[in-house]
C-alpha cells in the first residue's frame, strides 16, 4: 500500500489494512509489517512524503 503524508498518519492506515483489507481478502497476517521511504525527510513536505507499507500475508 502506498502512504502519501506524514509518517504519523500511518497508523490509521495500518490498522484498516489489518482489520479490514486483509481478512475481506480472505487473508492473514505472516510476519511483522515493513515500511519503505520513498525521499528523505529533510527535503520534502511531511504531506508529500511516500511510504511504500508492506504486509506479508498467506492464504486463509
Amino acid at each position: 500500500m502506498l502512504h502519501i503524508g506524514s509518517y504519523d498518519d500511518e497508523a490509521p492506515i495500518l490498522a484498516d489494512l489489518h482489520s479490514n483489507v486483509i481478512p475481506q481478502q480472505q487473508l492473514e497476517e505472516n510476519g511483522l509489517h515493513h515500511e519503505i521511504y520513498l525521499g528523505a525527510p529533510q527535503k520534502v513536505a511531511p504531506e508529500r512524503l511516500k511510504t511504500i507499507l508492506r504486509q506479508p500475508v498467506r492464504r486463509v
